[in-house]
């Protein structure tokens, strides 16, 4: 074998070696997070209020979930117009669905944002680094926009001066920050900064509005700001990669734990994670079908007409 071959053989094995560490690590975490709420609550009491939960308004937080999802849809085709891919509607949206499917269902195999981009670069032949640079910055607008509106939740439920201050300043660090780095590195992106965060922004608050639906299943007044604040935090810690199915486990930690601080049911706050999930899956699980069909079968193959070069 050619010492090239060789070479590359060997870093196939070394990237499916690591993979299933990464994937075993995930598992540990998970498990360690669910036996450690385990010993703060009775999951029994939080599965009999989550079957006494009014489902018209879980249906209604679905369809703001679900419209969230497609919101973040349209945001990261603006992105990729920068990029001169011109994917019709329709066709970014079952794409991104296939792309949800893939990070909730297959967290040991291969990410729903490195798929799409692997997808692209085999039908288009566009090249990774543009590809890659756009669903990175997509996902960058997502997490400016959610820390916008945590620091505007942490003002309302923190009630402290000092807090307020160091929410503001950071709220205000991030949106600079993250202008001045496509500013400087992605400079063909600078013109989508403010409508991909408005998007973002209609993103997140479709997701706020999903909870506050979960809330109103569960008979919580509305005015209990702060679980809506607890749940823009497990949102931030979520976007890690440390378990399964997007934070599962790692959410209801933070539940839990943000209930206590608050003065709250951690039970209830589990409960109210755990239907989030449920909802997730179910908004999630349709992108299975576009793992049997190929979501960019109706637009042309040639990068040519896609790209409109």
């Amino acid at each position: 074998m050619p010492r090239r071959e060789a070479g590359v053989e060997i870093k196939k094995k070394e990237s499916k070696i690591t993979g299933i560490l990464k994937l075993l690590l995930k598992l540990v975490i998970t498990a360690l997070c669910f036996w450690y709420i385990a010993t703060k609550i009775d999951f029994g009491n939080a599965l009999n209020a989550l079957l006494k939960a009014n489902w018209i308004f879980l249906f209604i937080a679905l369809l703001f979930f679900v419209l969230s999802k497609i919101l973040s849809a349209f945001r990261l085709n603006i992105y990729f117009r920068n990029i001169k891919l011109w994917l019709p509607e329709w066709t970014n949206i079952k794409l991104y669905w296939l792309g949800m499917f893939y990070n909730l269902f297959l967290p040991g195999a291969i990410s729903g944002d490195a798929y799409k981009v692997i997808l692209l670069n085999r039908r288009y032949k566009i090249s990774y680094k543009k590809t890659s640079s756009a669903v990175l910055l997509d996902r960058f607008s997502g997490v400016l926009a959610l820390g916008v509106i945590l620091c505007i939740y942490g003002i309302i439920v923190l009630g402290n001066y000092k807090y307020d201050v160091l929410l503001i300043f950071l709220a205000v660090l991030a949106f600079a920050g993250f202008y001045f780095v496509i500013r400087f590195l992605f400079k063909s992106f600078l013109r989508s900064f403010f409508p991909t965060f408005f998007w973002a922004l209609g993103v997140q608050l479709s997701q706020v509005i999903c909870v506050y639906f979960i809330l109103l299943s569960l008979g919580i007044p509305l005015t209990q700001h702060d679980w809506i604040f607890i749940f823009l935090m497990a949102a931030v810690i979520s976007i890690l990669p440390i378990s399964l199915g997007g934070g599962l486990g790692t959410r209801e930690v933070v539940f839990a734990e943000g209930a206590r601080f608050f003065l709250l049911n951690p039970q209830t706050g589990v409960t109210i994670s755990l239907l989030f999930y449920l909802l997730t899956v179910i908004g999630s699980i349709w992108g299975l079908y576009y793992h049997f069909h190929d979501p960019l079968r109706d637009v042309p193959g040639d990068s040519d007409s896609v790209t409109g070069a």
